[in-house]
């Protein structure tokens, strides 16, 4: 949309001026940070019969959403249903459900099958909403059994048929069952593309989107998004188009297509006006309000949120909006405009009746204000808040309504200091998201619980309560990313210090079980952080392996590091586990561990960087010198965490020696990631670089003798310069199965997908390009690659958890194996160190971690390229055998 097209919307006459200067303000500065940034998503929140809005801080009640089609087909006109009907669309579920169900004993008398069917879909819905989902089943079973016995379908009893199918694939999306839910809904789509009710069959496609998310299939989830973009714009224009399109762009936003969401719901604010809906365009502005937070174009998100509020004709619409405004506010710790916008906060809420939406409201007002809690906050008046959400929760009968309240407060008290009672609430929640359920409300509670339990000193009860977190987070790990949920928690912050508080006391018992334990839980976080860099569950195929069957001359030396000390459990074949621990904070850790990686800059001190190098050989090895030197082991292999995973552990320095000078070092994102090996074959490559300056990066004029080493050792296909395309190498890949592919060109590994790269000569190779680079050599059968070299490329600057970027790049491949630099070093030692490792690969005494070591130690001994800056950059990811 051009920016003159853009300048004519409307809204209302009383807005029209102001929304001209806020679009011309906005605009352009907005299609800038979408050019700049990458789109991680907010969550996908499905009703049972559409995907409906979900945002930062507030979440949406649902509603029934039907078709015109339908509508006319189906009487509604029933006064019981109607008023059922207004209930629910204001959260009051339990009414609802007593005037449905008022309702079907009227029809089950008269023996109106056809209303029976409508209203028990109804029931359905509102037994779902109150985490009732037996009642959900049995209702939507004899809606469609009832349908199932009729000798003939008509288009009334089929579209009922398919409403009442979107119904059940939402029920099994619940339970954990995607596969059934993606049949039953494609059923759903089916029916209605017959019926030539395209609304419906937009609506049963949308959910079709959320369960192959759910089922980590994001490509295929895309690629029907994309197809409903297509459908919906070649439909007239009305307000139930813009309400689809409103939802699709919310998908789109799970999927992580920020252009496409934006552009999806700005067309429909566009036919919002158009048709003077003052709620609608409300609902778009706000959408496109939570883009640009999540983007951290926070002034542009605030200026959105600001007209949502002045054109909502709805309390509540306006509530979730300055809602979202305040959280922003608190998130940015502007303290005084927070606090100025808290009475009118209070003036729009306290009215409210009892509904999900206004208890959810309370919810988040009391978590904004509990972060204001610091700021002169008043802690009584948050309890009364929350005291009043459980009440009008257990009012409306609204089990995962109260269930979050009730562990709201608990959080409040516990972050108060008063513990047991905070852990009274909190198992008040717990048993009543158990008793619904409600998975991922168990997960929350369950490791809040843990952590009131570990103030408390309860070690034994803190461990169980973690346990339960553990088991519901790994339930839920398909939905790590776009977890369907009610009040929103970040990864980072509410998930990964489950994790590690939950290793931590496992740890603190030292047994065997104990161990075992912490290891699986922490391989379990590494392959979630993982799953949140890709933004889905790609990684299914993960089983454990036994060390003593891949290599009896390996140890795995896992270092964590923790909120009080550094703990390390270390991985000896055919002996038992063991762990170490070295009883420094977390920030001390991270501040050595920041010192050595500096120091590994030619101008930094060499006594410095020894000493450095030297107290992190004591933190990792030395403990363990003993038994790696009883067990003749040859091989490290490090799983590190945190910054370890920036450092090249070949630079530890046990007084005399680098640690490379003793043993070949391999690093691993964890065993249950770890790629089974090929038979050691005759040795061809696909070797692709440049030399020439683009896209704003410098020359790499040593790559001419870096790909001339590696190609006259070696059978080859060389792409170069101009050749060097993403068609060219995906060819390249597909036709031929080399067991090696040799990248020599600028990259970057970054925490950020947008910001993981590898330089072609026209464009860029991102993490998503890799997998469609390699997934035809996949589907073909062909052999996976067996080891894939990237030898130019470097971490983000100032990036701690850079090189997810570079497993991502690893496992997107495929390839057993991958050799690449942590940053760009000179072109001619990295020629050199190239041309031995090929040298040394091709001797079939030596597996890949020995040759990469060879060719280390070689560049070691040469004096101009002895300091660790030349030969330490580069590391072996994977199989090392």
């Amino acid at each position: 949309m051009n920016a003159d097209k853009f300048v004519r919307k409307q809204i209302t006459r009383r807005y029209q001026e102001k929304i001209l200067r806020f679009c011309l303000r906005i605009k352009l500065y907005f299609a800038y940070i979408i050019s700049k940034h990458y789109f991680f998503g907010i969550c996908l929140i499905s009703t049972l019969l559409l995907v409906v809005i979900s945002h930062p801080a507030v979440a949406h009640q649902p509603k029934i959403v039907e078709s015109n089609f339908l509508a006319q087909q189906v009487d509604n006109n029933s006064e019981l249903l109607q008023q059922g009907k207004n209930y629910y669309q204001v959260g009051q579920y339990t009414e609802a459900a007593r005037f449905w169900q008022d309702a079907l004993k009227i029809y089950e008398a008269e023996r109106a099958t056809i209303s029976q069917v409508q209203v028990l879909n109804y029931l359905a819905l509102a037994y779902k909403e109150l985490g009732k989902i037996p009642q959900a089943q049995t209702a939507i079973a004899q809606s469609i059994n009832i349908i199932k016995s009729f000798k003939n379908l008509d288009t009334k009893s089929n579209l009922l048929l398919a409403q009442a199918l979107n119904t059940q694939g939402n029920l099994q999306i619940l339970q954990g069952k995607t596969e059934a839910a993606l049949d039953t809904w494609q059923q759903a789509a089916v029916i209605y593309k017959n019926a030539g009710d395209q609304t419906g069959k937009l609506i049963s496609q949308i959910n079709l989107s959320q369960s192959l998310q759910a089922l980590g299939q994001y490509r295929r989830a895309k690629t029907l998004l994309e197809e409903l973009i297509t459908e919906l714009q070649n439909q007239p224009d009305s307000l139930l188009k813009a309400q689809g399109l409103r939802s699709l762009g919310i998908a789109l936003q799970t999927v992580g297509d920020l252009k496409q969401s934006k552009s999806i719901l700005e067309k429909s604010w566009e036919i919002s006006q158009q048709f003077n809906s003052p709620s609608d365009v409300s609902a778009a502005l706000f959408s496109i309000g939570n883009v640009a937070r999540d983007l951290e174009a926070y002034d542009v998100a605030w200026t959105y949120y600001q007209e949502a509020v002045n054109l909502a004709p709805e309390t509540q619409a306006k509530l979730e909006a300055q809602l979202n405004q305040l959280s922003l506010l608190v998130k940015l710790q502007n303290w005084e405009t927070a606090q100025t916008l808290i009475p009118e906060i209070e003036t729009n809420l306290n009215p409210l009746p009892a509904s999900r939406p206004a208890i959810y409201a309370r919810i988040n007002f009391a978590e904004s204000l509990m972060a204001l809690a610091k700021n002169k906050s008043n802690p009584s008046k948050i309890a009364q808040l929350l005291a009043t959400a459980i009440q009008q929760a257990q009012e409306i009968q609204d089990a995962r309504a109260e269930a979050n309240s009730l562990n709201q407060l608990g959080k409040l008290y516990q972050e108060n200091g008063q513990l047991a009672d905070a852990e009274k609430l909190t198992k008040q929640a717990l048993t009543i998201a158990q008793d619904i359920k409600a998975t991922d409300l168990v997960a929350r509670a369950a490791g809040q619980l843990g952590a009131i339990a570990q103030k408390q000193k309860n070690l034994d009860s803190a461990i169980a309560a973690y346990e339960i977190a553990f088991n519901s987070y790994q339930a839920l790990r398909s939905d790590l990313v776009a977890i369907n949920k009610d009040v929103q928690f970040n990864f980072k912050e509410s998930i990964e210090p489950i994790y590690r508080d939950y290793v931590s006391l496992l740890l603190q018992k030292d047994n065997q079980s104990n161990i075992k334990k912490a290891l699986e839980v922490i391989e379990a976080l590494q392959i979630a952080e993982l799953d949140n860099f890709f933004r889905d569950a790609c990684l299914d195929n993960t089983k454990p392996v036994v060390l003593e069957k891949i290599d009896l001359q390996a140890a795995v030396i896992h270092p964590i590091i923790l909120r009080d000390r550094l703990e390390v459990i270390l991985v000896v074949p055919n002996q038992p586990l063991q762990h170490y621990s070295t009883q420094l904070s977390k920030p001390q850790v991270e501040a050595t561990l920041k010192q050595l990686y500096s120091s590994l800059s030619p101008g930094y001190p060499n006594n410095e960087r020894l000493r450095l190098s030297q107290e992190v050989y004591n933190w990792l090895v030395t403990p363990a010198q003993a038994t790696l030197q009883k067990g003749n082991i040859k091989t490290l292999v490090f799983i590190p965490d945190g910054l370890l995973r920036n450092l090249p552990m070949a630079v530890l320095y046990d007084g005399k020696k680098y640690l490379i000078e003793n043993y070949s070092i391999a690093l691993s994102p964890g065993l249950k990631l770890f790629p089974q090996g090929l038979q050691r074959q005759k040795l061809s490559v696909l070797a692709a670089g440049l030399t020439e300056a683009r896209q704003g990066f410098n020359p790499l004029p040593g790559v001419t003798g870096e790909i001339e080493q590696v190609t006259t050792q070696i059978n080859s296909q060389v792409l170069f310069n101009q050749k060097f395309n993403k068609d060219n190498l995906k060819t390249a890949i597909a036709s031929h199965s080399f067991p090696i592919v040799h990248l020599a060109t600028h990259g970057q590994f970054s925490s950020d997908p947008d910001e993981t790269f590898l330089l072609t000569w026209s464009d860029r190779i991102s993490i998503q390009d890799f997998d469609s680079l390699f997934q035809n050599r996949r589907q073909n059968n062909n052999q996976p690659i067996e080891l894939l070299v990237m030898s130019a490329c470097q971490t983000a600057v100032g990036d701690n958890r850079a090189t997810l970027g570079l497993a991502g790049f690893a496992l997107r491949s495929g390839a057993k194996s991958t050799v690449a630099s942590l940053w760009s070093v000179s072109d001619e030692s990295t020629s050199q160190l190239m041309k031995e490792f090929y040298h040394q690969l091709s001797n079939p005494k030596l597996n890949k971690a020995e040759a990469l070591q060879q060719a280390q130690l070689k560049l070691m001994a040469n004096p101009l390229y002895k300091h660790p800056y030349f030969w330490s950059s580069f590391v072996l990811v994977g199989n090392w055998l």
